[in-house]
């Protein structure tokens, strides 16, 4: 049976019904049309879902919708800056960090809770926390790169 559920994603209260087994991703894709946050293995192993839950990555395929109600959400699509894009998919268009770019929406989102709360993070650190975040097109390198490339962007707005 649908209950009424509320979310609040990317700064906007949305309202829908969902059954209690829906996940975040499935409410995410379905009910709101969020489609940036992707389907991958749903096992909770390749990182595609991930989203900010309350500030932190979570993966959407693991998580039930109805356990999200009060706490803000922010997908790929949360991250822009009104009609510009965020310094990190800035440099992630940059640097080639994209290829086919089924996995940059749960990178991005992940790169963000890390420049959060380290704004100048080391190649160690930026590769630790992207660990659970797997691309099968790049050898990696352009994407910590890009990271540390949006961590000086970002610092550098700071000052």
């Amino acid at each position: 049976m649908k209950q009424p559920i509320s979310l609040i994603v990317n700064g906007e209260q949305h309202d829908t019904l969902c059954t209690p087994n829906l996940t975040l991703l499935e409410v995410l894709r379905e009910n709101l049309q969020l489609t940036g946050t992707k389907h991958g293995c749903e096992l909770g192993e390749c990182g595609a879902c991930a989203v900010l839950l309350d500030g932190e990555p979570v993966l959407s395929c693991l998580v039930l919708a109805m356990e999200c109600e009060g706490l803000p959400i922010t997908t790929v699509e949360g991250l822009k800056r009104g009609a510009e894009l965020h310094p990190l998919q800035a440099a992630f268009a940059d640097h080639g960090a994209a290829q086919c770019g089924y996995c940059t929406p749960g990178i991005l989102v992940t790169a963000k809770a890390l420049l959060d709360r380290n704004p100048a993070p080391t190649r160690t650190e930026v590769r630790e926390a992207l660990s659970g975040n797997l691309c099968r097109c790049t050898g990696y390198l352009q994407i910590f790169e890009a990271v540390e490339a949006a961590a000086g962007t970002l610092r550098e707005e700071k000052r």
